[in-house]
């Protein structure tokens, strides 16, 4: 039985405005506290070792949820999920706003964290396949500018919002956001029946998902006050990492997985996927750094900082407009590699000095460079799968993505404050890290693209909207060298 529609279901403009509205704040406030940090200590009666553990399981909960959301997806309406979700983001960010230690920010920001990370799974695929092939490009593109943009618009915000009691207005904020995400949901969010009612939940994916998501992220946030040799990162960190390869090998072997890990080995997918991450990984660590450098180092007032990093957000446009030209052709993989080198040619202008117009010419590449190379490296392996698996393929890139992205930050100030403080020495020597294993990254994922065999490719749109198959012809890995 069909069961009756809201008035303003259907329409492309509610299911992008369901998706920003929903996504948006988590992103925003996943940047914001680099710049926070010395104003919430101060209220909150804590330090930088409890605000990192914070932020640690805030990252791992939202990692957590995509998985999670995968498997509750087949039990109940993805419209009850939304709103349920939406509910929860803006009770986890009013809970922020008005936390008076840093428990009940860490509580918070983890409601935060599980309520945005459903929401990508549930809101992001029909939003894309739902409204024809011609819409696509835009879509993704908006899509791209709410989800990352968020990320590097949040750095500048967390500037601004460095005095005592501002940051509870940008979470305050992020409620209300939500609050409206939930009423457009209502009027807006077409009502489904679950796919598979009676399926129950899945005995061993979820508890692997969960341990290889905030075991690690647990394990390096003590790294602010532990020697990278104690076991309280060590035994985490690698009991984290090992649920995360048993999770992936159980769902590729498995006979109906819960993501499809299958689907995704091959070329395209593990090119885009990996640009991704290591995008996604080099841009927080680039943006963290700058910071570190500007205000500890170099002594700029937090304003100052974000004012100088703005220029992220100007890349970021730039990187739309590439977008919404080159997706409908067949030039995606190079735009997803090209993101990934001006990321690594990021790097290098750190390294070539401080200073705030050096620190702003970064910030323009980061921005470009994160907007072409994390969300359409996503979607180079999206639109690799049949559209009707979208949201659980989404769950299992978005999983990689945000270990790698999220790990990375911790591990980068720990080695760059290795003397005990930020020094203008340290800090270029964890940059020039990160501008190698960018490059390695690149090198090896072009390679990854080339020994696949497969020329350029425009993308069949039609074909994956209407779900006759992938919009990517997607070789085997190495398929050059088994001929």
């Amino acid at each position: 039985m069909s069961l009756p529609s809201p008035r303003l279901a259907g329409r492309w403009s509610t299911g992008i405005t369901m998706a920003l509205l929903g996504l948006t704040p988590f992103v925003l406030l996943s940047t914001a506290p680099f710049l926070l940090t010395g104003v919430q200590a101060g209220e909150l009666g804590t330090d930088r070792a409890g605000l990192q553990l914070g932020q640690g399981l805030a990252n791992a909960s939202y990692a957590f949820a995509v998985v999670l959301a995968a498997d509750l997806m087949h039990r109940i309406d993805r419209r009850r999920i939304y709103l349920c979700c939406t509910l929860l983001i803006a009770a986890g960010a009013g809970l922020a706003a008005v936390s008076g230690s840093n428990g009940v920010l860490i509580a918070g920001r983890v409601l935060l964290g599980l309520g945005s990370g459903m929401l990508l799974v549930v809101a992001l695929p029909p939003a894309v396949t739902g409204h024809g092939p011609r819409r696509i490009p835009l879509t993704v593109a908006l899509i791209n500018l709410g989800l990352f943009g968020g990320s590097v618009l949040g750095t500048s915000i967390g500037g601004f919002a460095a005095t005592p009691g501002a940051w509870r207005w940008v979470h305050a904020a992020a409620a209300v956001v939500a609050l409206a995400g939930f009423v457009v949901g209502l009027l807006g969010f077409e009502r489904t029946e679950p796919g598979s009612p009676r399926m129950q939940v899945d005995p061993s994916g979820v508890p692997l998902a969960a341990a290889a998501t905030f075991l690690p992220f647990v394990g390096v946030s003590v790294l602010v006050g532990h020697a990278p040799t104690s076991p309280g990162f060590l035994v985490p960190t690698a009991l984290g990492l090992a649920a995360l390869v048993l999770l992936v090998v159980r769902e590729y072997r498995k006979e109906n997985p819960l993501m499809p890990v299958r689907l995704i080995a091959h070329t395209l997918p593990i090119t885009g996927i990996g640009a991704a991450m290591v995008t996604g990984a080099g841009f927080t660590a680039f943006t963290e750094l700058a910071v570190l450098r500007l205000q500890q180092v170099e002594g700029h007032p937090p304003a100052v900082v974000g004012a100088a990093l703005a220029t992220q957000v100007a890349g970021m446009l730039v990187a739309i407009l590439l977008i919404v030209r080159v997706l409908p052709t067949r030039w995606l993989p190079v735009l997803v590699l090209g993101g990934l080198l001006t990321v690594c040619a990021a790097g290098a202008v750190l390294l070539s000095g401080g200073g705030l117009v050096r620190a702003a010419v970064a910030g323009f590449l980061l921005g470009v460079g994160a907007g072409t190379g994390v969300g359409p490296g996503l979607f180079l392996g999206a639109l690799s799968v049949p559209a009707p698996r979208l949201g659980p393929a989404f769950a299992l890139v978005q999983l990689l993505r945000s270990e790698a992205a999220f790990l990375a930050a911790p591990v980068v100030m720990k080695l760059a404050m290795s003397e005990g403080a930020a020094t203008p020495s340290s800090i270029d020597r964890t940059i020039l890290l990160g501008v190698v294993l960018t490059g390695v990254g690149a090198v090896v994922l072009t390679g990854t693209l080339l020994l696949g065999g497969s020329g350029p490719q425009k993308p069949d749109l039609r074909r994956w909207t209407d779900g006759e198959g992938p919009a990517f012809r997607s070789p085997p890995v190495a398929a050059v060298l088994r001929e």
